[in-house]
């Protein structure tokens, strides 16, 4: 029987042609679909047109400084985690012109920038992107200032999660009470099971945008036993992760080891290269730069990506306050899981992994945190 009356909590049950005709609808409502993809050797967000776009049947495999995909026979859609990039590069770009400056007679005439923005559809986005992009809005939206850019993708962004059965063995997002399973911040939750020979999706409604889009697909109701096999992946997966934090007092404990020996001896394998910040789905440093032309009749002033490893960012007049490796690293891991608690009223850290995936010199900072604050 046909589903008649949707509302959030209802569940339904989606073929893999139901999910082809998904990514249609959304096409026609106008929407720049972005998904995960393979694109340079890697799992990536990237712009998709049709599911076979997907990274179907490809598996990541993450640990210490290492990351890299393999072709299997899984036939799954989604049997893979997060990549190096994360929703934060389309709300927060890389670089962003802030305003333009033409000379005229008597001066200079200010164009701000109109930013012309797209309608986005994220397919496939995880509970810890998730949870970042909640981080991110605080920064952008709750604040005493907003930012427009932000505000205008993120007020008509559509997101369409998906719940994670599998896991990379860099992942601890149980830990920051991120995952495995989407809880809210969604339009759409994906559950992706297969267990031959079914291979279907159970599909959570999460707002009126996303109850919208689900009507259109005309989807039958789930049945308890397929919404519990779902639920059993997720469970399953929650008991196989390997790296955690101890969280409770964390704050204290880091405050209290503020002097640990332990800093100098990570200070000494970090290349304080900024990658970790990169691929992080919560840090939101940004630096200010003017460019003019060589006439001096135009001039414009953006915003870039920063990092808090990059020894011009601490600079302030007559010196740079944080000159060393030691303390870079340490202003970093402070801010995400000590400072960030006083701002924000919650751990600046997902939980995601990426930092220790694609740090070079591998450094875990679950490892870390254990030694500093035991």
């Amino acid at each position: 029987m046909e589903n008649t009356h949707i509302n959030s909590s209802s569940k339904f049950v989606a073929s893999q042609s139901d999910f082809q005709k998904l990514i249609l609808i959304l096409k026609k409502e106008n929407y720049t679909i972005i998904a995960p993809k393979v694109k340079d050797n890697a799992i990536i967000y990237d712009e998709i047109v049709s599911a076979e776009d997907l990274p179907i049947g490809i598996k990541d495999k993450q640990e210490k400084g290492k990351y890299f995909i393999e072709k299997t026979s899984s036939g799954k859609y989604f049997d893979f985690v997060v990549g190096p990039n994360s929703l934060k590069n389309y709300f927060f770009p890389t670089e962003k012109i802030i305003f333009k400056a033409v000379k005229n007679k008597n001066g200079f005439d200010i164009l701000e920038e109109n930013y012309e923005t797209k309608k986005y559809a994220f397919i496939g986005v995880r509970s810890c992107d998730l949870e970042g992009l909640k981080t991110q809005d605080k920064v952008f939206l709750n604040g005493q200032y907003k930012d427009s850019y932000y505000k205008k993708i993120r007020d008509e962004a559509l997101i369409i999660s998906v719940n994670c059965t599998t896991k990379a063995d860099t992942c601890f997002c149980v830990s920051m009470n991120s995952g495995p399973a989407c809880k809210t911040g969604f339009d759409l939750s994906l559950t992706e099971i297969k267990l031959n020979p079914s291979h279907y999706f159970i599909i959570e409604v999460g707002s009126v945008m996303g109850e919208k889009i689900i009507s259109k697909l005309k989807l039958l109701l789930a049945t308890e036993k397929e919404i519990s096999a779902g639920e059993n992946l997720i469970e399953q997966n929650k008991n196989n992760f390997i790296r955690n934090i101890e969280t409770k007092n964390l704050k204290e404990k880091l405050f209290k080891n503020f002097e640990s020996p332990i800093w100098d001896e990570i200070a000494t394998r970090c290349l304080s290269c900024a990658n970790c910040t990169m691929v992080c789905p919560t840090c939101f440093c940004s630096t200010v730069e003017d460019i003019t032309d060589l006439k001096g009749e135009n001039a414009k002033r953006i915003s870039k990506w920063d990092s808090c490893f990059t020894i011009e960012h601490s600079y302030i007049h007559g010196g740079n306050i944080r000159s060393s490796v030691k303390s870079r690293y340490r202003q970093w891991l402070l801010h995400k899981f000590s400072y960030w608690v006083d701002q924000f009223d919650t751990f600046g850290c997902v939980g995601c992994g990426r930092c220790i995936t694609w740090c070079p010199v591998g450094i875990d900072v679950t490892e870390e945190i254990k030694k500093i604050t035991k």
